[in-house]
């Protein structure tokens, strides 16, 4: 292989980022009031987000971008792979970042909110300023361990024909005919990009477990 087939792969590999970094970024957007929803004290909003949360946890991710990469065009909007991936991974962030969060919210000792309903703040006040500080330390190793998942769930794009990092290795393999050597690459570079990160959660969790004896 070389410089160029280094930068083909490197190329997917920028695509794989920007990828992740948008639909996490804009999944984590949406799925603060997703989780803000399934706590809050209204059940309708409670059974909406429920019902949303189970759509997308409860289907597989490459047919939810089906969905948004062929399904809305039939519906007339014609998108390209990137906005429709951008989509569909997005969508699934949210449900996804949405549960975690509603599980660190309502992990927040209820005393806390109690305290603050005895100071007489409201609503959005106990949630800003008490529950979310203390429910994001609380969710960060899972949103860490989502965030890597999410990182190797954008090679299931390359089914709708965005080129990202596995799409890009599979091409240069099919032009080379050394699958072995390609693949071993890619793999290495998200082994690259995930490991680091599994470590930091993995050192998050150990070090909140301490903190909570």
């Amino acid at each position: 292989m070389g410089t160029g087939e280094y930068l083909f792969l490197f190329r997917g590999l920028q695509w794989t980022l920007a990828l992740s970094a948008v639909a996490f970024a804009c999944g984590a957007l949406s799925g603060l009031p997703i989780a803000l929803a399934r706590t809050s004290p209204w059940p309708v909003l409670q059974r909406l987000t429920a019902g949303y949360i189970a759509l997308f946890q409860g289907t597989p991710l490459l047919m939810q971008l089906f969905v948004t990469y062929y399904g809305l065009a039939l519906l007339g909007l014609s998108l390209d792979a990137w906005v429709a991936v951008a989509i569909g991974f997005t969508l699934h962030a949210s449900a996804y970042l949405g549960e975690i969060w509603r599980g660190a919210i309502e992990a927040v000792p209820s005393g806390q909110s109690e305290a603050a309903k005895a100071l007489n703040l409201g609503y959005a006040s106990r949630m800003v300023d008490v529950v979310l500080p203390q429910a994001l330390r609380i969710s960060l190793p899972a949103t860490i361990g989502f965030l890597v998942q999410l990182i190797k769930g954008t090679s299931l794009a390359a089914f709708v024909g965005f080129t990202e990092l596995a799409r890009s290795g599979s091409q240069l393999s099919n032009q080379i005919f050394k699958p072995l050597l390609v693949f071993g690459i890619v793999g290495a570079l998200y082994f690259a990009i995930c490991w680091p990160l599994s470590l930091y959660g993995a050192r998050l969790e150990r070090r909140l477990a301490g903190t909570a004896r």
